[in-house]
């Protein structure tokens, strides 16, 4: 494996997914010293950003007599319902100050279709809108991704998920990420991923 055929993919180390912002993933803030000593180390960085409208159709507030955290059906299939988060230049938006953003040659932004969210940062919760990504790792001859970030159980297992579909080799750094766990979705996606052939790496 040639170091400079990996890529290093950073899920969503946002202000809303930080402890006090809109949608805190618990301990969400204690994986930066760890996905910066990732960055340092990467040759190739990519990060992704949630970037919602401010009526986006995922946040509860978006429809009548439902409570975040609520499944609801879409056109596309399920979808929980959140508080509003990282809305479109807001401060809960922006990149934990803490994180180093200096190396990253692509941010990518997600979930910027109001009618469709975006866990991954491959697809759109439908499964058929591309974000690019896949073709922009395979443009650098980028075969092997390594992944860090917010929150474990959903965009990072999406991204990983999709990324072994899409026939990178995939694994997933798991002291720099930090999970939601919703009604036992961490355990859920760490079993999938694993089945996926998804390394899920323990220690740094």
């Amino acid at each position: 494996m040639h170091a400079q055929k990996t890529a290093l993919i950073v899920i969503d180390v946002q202000n809303d997914f930080c402890p006090g912002g809109a949608l805190a993933v618990a301990d969400g803030d204690a994986i930066l010293e760890p996905v910066n000593a990732l960055i340092a180390a990467a040759d190739t960085v990519i990060l992704t950003q949630d970037w919602h409208p401010a009526h986006h159709k995922s946040f509860a507030s978006q429809h009548a007599d439902t409570s975040p955290f609520e499944l609801v059906d879409m056109a596309y299939g399920p979808q929980v319902l959140w508080p509003d988060h990282c809305v479109q230049g807001t401060s809960g938006a922006a990149f934990h100050s803490d994180l180093r953003t200096d190396k990253a040659s692509l941010i990518l932004r997600k979930g910027m279709n109001p009618d469709v969210d975006s866990y991954s940062a491959f697809f759109e919760n439908d499964q058929a809108t591309s974000t690019g990504l896949a073709g922009w790792l395979t443009a650098r001859g980028i075969e092997t991704i390594q992944m860090a970030g917010l929150a474990t159980d959903y965009c990072v297992a999406w991204s990983a998920l999709d990324a072994v579909k899409l026939g990178f080799e995939t694994s997933v750094v798991m002291p720099a990420c930090r999970a939601i766990d919703l009604d036992g979705s961490l355990r859920a996606q760490s079993e999938k991923m694993r089945d996926a052939g998804i390394q899920l790496i323990d220690t740094l």
